[in-house]
């Protein structure tokens, strides 16, 4: 791992001594990775905790069994609900559905995290609401790239281009520090509340709509960084 680590001088993008660039984006693959994995094994009429339950063997079957945050996969109305709440007990994937991951990878000294939803079935709001969250992460991306947008202002774009999507923004996923292990020794503010212009490799965007009944909901996240990452992506912001 011979990447130079760049250099940042604010206090909240400081990193620890094991840093580097490689070991980032290893962690960022492993993460994909693996929520693709779990992805695959995830059918309808299985229940929430059991899918939980998979995805941690997945993990530990691909030698990520240090985990940095709780793994999360949330089924149908279960998508609506903050990280920070628990889950409805008992919740069952239907057959046109949708479901998210969210994991917290710690791949040797480097914290991985990474979501992405799902559907199953035929749902054209759903498959709509999963497309949606993942273009948005990418049109707020790409404007934090080309405009240099704060933190703030990231999700300010964020908020106003969900609303003009027909969905609305949860604010209680406000985008962390991610960093070599562990990162809350370094800095626990949300990228929400940065007012300065995040650097890249520092921060972990993330991107939960719902449905503005509070049906069901979606959610995308991803280290930010510039396009050369996501040499798919084609979308402008």
């Amino acid at each position: 791992m011979s990447s130079p680590t760049p250099s940042v001088s604010l206090p909240a993008e400081r990193v620890g001594p094991a840093f580097s660039v490689d070991g980032m984006l290893l962690a960022r693959r492993k993460t994909r990775e693996a929520i693709a994995r779990i992805a695959e094994r995830v059918v309808p009429g299985m229940v929430e905790e059991d899918a939980v339950a998979m995805a941690k063997q997945e993990m530990a079957g691909m030698g990520l069994a240090l985990s940095w945050h709780p793994t999360r996969v949330r089924f149908g109305r279960n998508t609506i609900k903050p990280m920070k709440l628990a889950s409805e007990p008992g919740v069952v994937l239907g057959e046109n559905d949708l479901f998210f991951l969210d994991i917290a990878p710690r791949v040797e000294a480097w914290e991985g995290d990474g979501g992405r939803t799902f559907t199953v079935g035929q749902h054209a709001d759903y498959a709509r609401c999963a497309r949606d969250a993942e273009e948005l992460f990418h049109q707020a991306r790409q404007a934090w790239d080309r405009q240099q947008l704060s933190g703030r202002q990231l999700y300010d774009f964020a908020d106003k281009t969900a609303r003009a999507m027909g969905w609305e923004l949860n604010f209680d996923l406000p985008g962390h520090r991610v960093s070599d292990f562990p990162h809350a020794a370094i800095h626990t503010g949300a990228l929400a509340e940065f007012e300065q212009a995040p650097a890249t490799m520092r921060w972990i965007l993330e991107i939960h709509l719902r449905d503005p009944q509070h049906r069901f909901g979606a959610f995308f996240e991803d280290m930010l960084l510039e396009d050369e990452h996501y040499p798919l992506c084609s979308m402008t912001a």
